[in-house]
């Protein structure tokens, strides 16, 4: 029986797509191994969102191929894609496959007879029809459900249209299917995942919001979340229903990249801050407790010192849960690669600082102002020096001390207090309520 390995770096997308493949890989007879181990056969789904990601795509290969120089080396995901002849030049790749074949990865593998000049399947993304459905397993609490990929945006410093194509999904029924099979294994709580979730429906002529309404009848699952949505795609009427939804949690997680009208228009992103601000006030509103999560790109080309202070205000005033904060990343073949007035990388790092202090501060309120609150947490299995972890409905990340029955179970609690070290919640059990 070979034995087969998978590192995936990146979004919970290529998590999801991972766990796919395994799954192909061990009912074909492959037994998966621990990516630290000697396998027969590695495979690594990259990531290409910034230089950084590029550069731990290239240290994984390297340390694979230290592991096991007589292993065969499979690339695909987004560096694959979008760089596939210098990721076929790295000692040690054998083959690397574009985005539209990772589908079929089983039979490319199965065709590989003995290492050589590294093969490459590559693909014009601008084509690219097909939808690889996906979902991860293994896990006893929760299941990534791919339900979108590609992106019709053109943001000007995003690479992803070019690794992913066009927007397209799986249509309701079937993404209903899988859902059910994934209730059936015991999974108590699935997150939507995608590369632009909020434009779900473009090849089905379906909405998110179609998809969300059906989801949340799906026996078995307790627990929805919308790994991240674009605030010109969450409406009105979804945030709505979402504060009187039977499953689908309290817990946005919404891109921002910047507080400054004028960065936006060069991000080419599709709304002002203006309309942004609308959006968290009324889930603010209808959803008091409701996490909000923010992601912030600092440094991009001709971003003044001013209009950094002008986002730090913004963000200040909108007073989100948490912050994900990136330092600008030159990705080559993107408009924003080629503007003038880049604001240097000590700078940007110096920002991304600031935004880190912040996103502490503005985490500490939000688990501060929920003390006292009740909410629900689903424990997971995991121990750790004595406590196991889970987290509340609004996404508060819980700790208890380890028992193992409670793992994937769901359990009313009320929140005590604060461990500043841990960024975790204290609790107060409700042993009557759990199931």
């Amino acid at each position: 029986m070979p034995s087969i390995a998978f590192i995936t770096l990146g979004c919970k997308l290529n998590f999801a797509e991972t766990s796919t493949l395994a799954r192909r890989f061990m009912e074909a007879g492959f037994e998966r191994t621990h990516p630290a181990r000697r396998a027969d056969v590695y495979v690594v789904n990259t990531c290409s969102v910034t230089e950084q990601a590029d550069k731990k795509c290239r240290q994984a290969i390297r340390r694979l191929t230290y592991l096991n120089p007589a292993a065969l080396v499979v690339v695909t995901g987004c560096y694959a894609q979008l760089n596939p002849d210098e990721v076929a030049q790295i000692e040690g790749v054998d083959l690397v496959i574009g985005a539209d074949r990772k589908g079929n990865l089983l039979e490319y593998v199965n065709n590989l007879r003995t290492k050589g000049k590294a093969d490459s399947v590559p693909c014009d993304v601008r084509t690219v029809e097909s939808f690889f459905p996906a979902f991860s397993s293994g896990d006893r609490t929760r299941s990534f459900l791919k339900v979108q990929d590609g992106c019709d945006y053109r943001c000007s410093y995003c690479t992803i249209p070019l690794a992913r194509g066009k927007s397209r999904n799986s249509p309701v029924s079937e993404l209903l299917r899988e859902a059910e099979i994934i209730a059936a294994s015991g999974v108590r709580e699935i997150v939507l995942t995608g590369v632009n979730i909020g434009d779900f429906g473009k090849t089905s002529g379906e909405s998110l919001f179609d998809l969300l309404r059906a989801l949340d009848r799906v026996q078995g699952i307790e627990r929805i979340r919308i790994s991240s949505i674009e605030p010109n795609l969450l409406t009105d009427d979804m945030i709505d229903w979402i504060a009187r939804s039977r499953a689908v949690m309290p817990h946005f997680h919404i891109p921002l990249q910047s507080g400054c009208n004028r960065i936006l228009a060069a991000m080419r992103r599709r709304y002002r801050r203006e309309l942004f601000a609308e959006r968290t006030q009324k889930i603010k509103r209808l959803l008091p407790q409701a996490f909000i999560g923010v992601d912030v790109i600092v440094g991009f080309p001709g971003e003044r010192g001013d209009d950094f202070r002008e986002t730090c205000d913004f963000l200040q005033t909108l007073a989100p849960a948490s912050l994900h904060i990136f330092p600008y990343s030159e990705r080559p073949g993107t408009p924003a690669a080629a503007m003038t007035a880049s604001v240097p990388k000590p700078e940007r790092a110096a920002r991304a600082r600031t935004l880190l202090e912040l996103s502490d501060l503005l985490n500490r309120q939000f688990y501060t102002a929920n003390i006292g609150q009740p909410t629900r947490v689903l424990w997971e299995s995991a121990c750790k020096d004595g406590l196991m972890f889970g987290f509340s409905d609004n996404y508060l990340k819980i700790e208890t001390p380890y028992r193992k029955e409670l793992a994937g179970r769901l359990q009313s609690v009320r929140i005590t207090g604060f461990n500043p070290e841990r960024r975790t919640a204290s609790i107060e059990m409700n042993n009557e309520e759990w199931s």
